[in-house]
């Protein structure tokens, strides 16, 4: 099944590094990845990224979901079934 997932992660080295790595240990795939800076205070180099990545795996994402939130670049992250 697939599974979408939002996340913001602090714009830190080696935070999507961290990302993938927990994804796929968890049993999950990553499909595509996308992603962006965005800013809580409106200057142009941005705090924080805005990524978006499609997952596929057999696992209950709630898992998934858990553990990402339990890393520290992560700020928050929402998981959603793919049409």
């Amino acid at each position: 099944m697939r599974y979408q997932l939002d996340l913001t992660l602090r714009r830190a080295e080696g935070a999507l590094v961290r990302v993938l790595g927990t994804t796929e240990r968890r049993g999950f795939q990553p499909v595509s990845v996308d992603g962006g800076i965005q800013s809580r205070s409106g200057r142009a180099d941005g705090d924080r990224w805005h990524l978006r990545m499609t997952v596929e795996g057999e696992r209950e994402p709630e898992s998934l979901q858990h553990q990402l939130a339990k890393l520290y670049d992560c700020l928050d992250v929402q998981v959603s079934p793919c049409a």
